[in-house]
Order: structure tokens, then sequence, then C-alpha cells
């Protein structure tokens, strides 16, 4: 006897169970029957062309499905259409169910749309209500300041913060806080006339910080700064004092080389000066011997008379050569 298309029955019913399994899955696939079921079961109200239609706008059914069961296991009072627009949006559906039953549990004031909000702004709405149940502890990195007294006092402070719901969406982060907070550690210290103040009171930085309202327009509430560590570092102003002495030095050492270098481009410009006179004498003193020659061609001067002053001329490199500490013995001038 013959099966299907001729074949043998065994192969036949095989082939008939495979495309039943196929058409078993797909179907499946389309009718999250299981799904429905369990929905059912947990009293969530949902019918089975809805899930068939969360496929057809690709949306995953059981990301919708689970998180609306244990929403109304937690009596929030959530519907379908909330929690798939916020999926469609881009949204945590799972984060935001988690966060709306701890805020139920811990009385906390917060909405479906605000919870939303904040997910889709990018924070963890989650995290956000553990952080007002349970306040976190922001450890700020070692802020340096110096004091009026010129010594530098290493601080670092502990900031305890809880999650301000209302002012999660647009409000300022963790790095703001810890900005402000360096900003009033170095306020309160360079505001102090001596570091032994600081030192002394510790406390006195928490209150100033305190009282400058440092979590406005943050997403966090401060509860309390308490300073971690206290260290006395540098003397700055000793420092800067050196550093100052040390560059009128050079000031000063760069104007007495600049008097220095004029003073001796005066020298010797009076030393080509002294040189120039001496031409000029010795071009006037040429012009002796010229003058004598025509006195004694015009008849204004005689031959006797230019004999006595050639004598009175030897006469006086005599006494001169005999008065020079370092003439001969003999008197004469050495060859």
């Amino acid at each position: 006897m013959n099966g299907l298309f001729g074949l043998d029955p065994t192969a036949s019913f095989l082939i008939i169970a495979v495309v039943v399994i196929i058409l078993i899955s797909v179907f499946l696939s389309f009718f999250p029957l299981m799904l429905w079921i369990s929905a059912l079961a947990s009293g969530v109200r949902i019918s089975i062309i809805t899930l068939v239609a969360m496929r057809l706008r690709r949306v995953v059914p059981s990301r919708i499905v689970n998180p609306m069961i244990k929403a109304t296991k937690a009596g929030l009072g959530l519907t379908i259409n909330q929690l798939e627009s916020h999926f469609l949006a881009g949204g945590n559906v799972d984060r935001v169910v988690n966060a709306l039953i701890a805020a139920q549990r811990a009385n906390i004031p917060l909405v479906f749309e605000r919870a939303a909000a904040i997910d889709l702004a990018g924070r963890d709405v989650l995290q956000a209500v553990q952080m007002s149940v349970n306040p976190r502890v922001i450890e700020t990195p070692v802020v340096a300041a110096v004091a009026k007294d010129g010594i530098e006092v290493k601080v670092k402070a502990r900031v305890t913060v809880r999650a301000n719901i209302e002012r999660l969406v647009g409000g300022a982060g963790e790095e703001t806080i810890i900005a402000r907070v360096g900003e009033g550690i170095v306020t309160t210290v360079g505001s102090s006339n001596s570091h032994k103040d600081v030192l002394e009171n510790p406390d006195l930085i928490s209150r100033t910080v305190l009282d400058k309202g440092l979590d406005a327009g943050t997403a966090f509430e401060i509860l309390s700064i308490d300073i971690a560590d206290v260290d006395v570092g540098k003397n700055i102003g000793a420092h800067l004092q050196t550093e100052q002495a040390e560059a009128d030095k050079r000031i000063a050492q760069a104007k007495a080389e600049e008097r220095r270098a004029m003073a001796v481009a005066q020298e010797q410009e009076m030393k080509a000066r002294v040189v120039e006179m001496r031409a000029r004498v010795v071009e006037s003193e040429s012009q002796v011997p010229l003058a004598m020659a025509e006195a004694l061609a015009k008849g204004k001067l005689g031959v006797m008379d230019y004999l006595n002053l050639k004598n009175i001329e030897a006469d006086t490199q005599m006494r001169s050569s005999i008065g020079r500490p370092d003439a001969p013995a003999d008197g004469k001038e050495g060859q």
C-alpha cells in the first residue's frame, strides 16, 4: 500500500510530522500561547490578537507582558499601551517597572510618566530610587588650597548625597557636585588667615561649603560634607618670594651688564677720539718744517735763529731723557 505521493507509509508519516511541527512553530511564533496563558493566570487581561499585533509592530511580547505581570501583582495600575509606547521609544520597560515597585515600597512619590522620562534621559531610574532610600557617599580628590600665610593645605572630603527624583531630568551630575565642593574648599582655606585655623577647625570647611547651597540645580541633595583628611603641604608663600627674589636678581644683573656694556662702549669711543686728536697733532707738527722753510725763504727767520731753536730742542730732549727713571747712567739713549 502506497502512502502520500506514492511514498512508503513510514516516510509519509515522517513528512507529515515535520510539516505539522513547522506549522506549530510558525503558529507559536506569531501566537505566543504560553505567554498568553501565563498572563491570564497572573490576572493580566490581554487578548491573543494584541500579542500578534505586537509581533507585527516588531515588539517582543515577553518584554511587555512580563513587566506587566510584575506591575499588576504590585498593584501599580499600569496599562499595556503605556509599557509598549515606552518600549517603542527606546526605553527599558523592565527597569522602569522595577523602579516604580521600589518607589512604592519606599513610599516615594513616583509616577510612570516621570520614571519613563528619567529612563529616556539616559539615567538609571532604579539606581536613583535606590539612592533615595540609601544615600550615596562621593569622595572628592585631594584639593590643594593656600591660606593667607602662604602655607598649602590639602583636603579630602566625603559628600553624602541623596538622589532628587524631581530634578533627575535636566539636573547636573556628580561631577558638578565634586567641582562645587572643591571650589568651596579652596574659598574657605584661602580666606583663612593661617593654615592653623583650618587644622584646628576642619568643620569650618563643612559649614562654609554647606551654607553655599551647592546642590542647587543638580540631581542630588547634599546631606552632609565630612572632612576625611587634612594635610599640610608646601610653603607656597616662601617659594613664591624666593622665585620673586631670583627674578629681581636676574633683572638687576641684566641692568648691571647693560651699564657695563655702555661703559665699555664709551671707553672705546674715548680711545678712538684720543687717537684722532693725536693724528691731528701729528698732522699739525708735520706742517712746522714747511712753515719754517717758508720763513727762511722769505727772510722772516735767520740762520742763527734756526740754530738757536735746534739747540733749545736738543737741550729739552736731553733734560727729558735725564728726568726719566729708566734713563742710562751715562746720560745716553740706548741705541
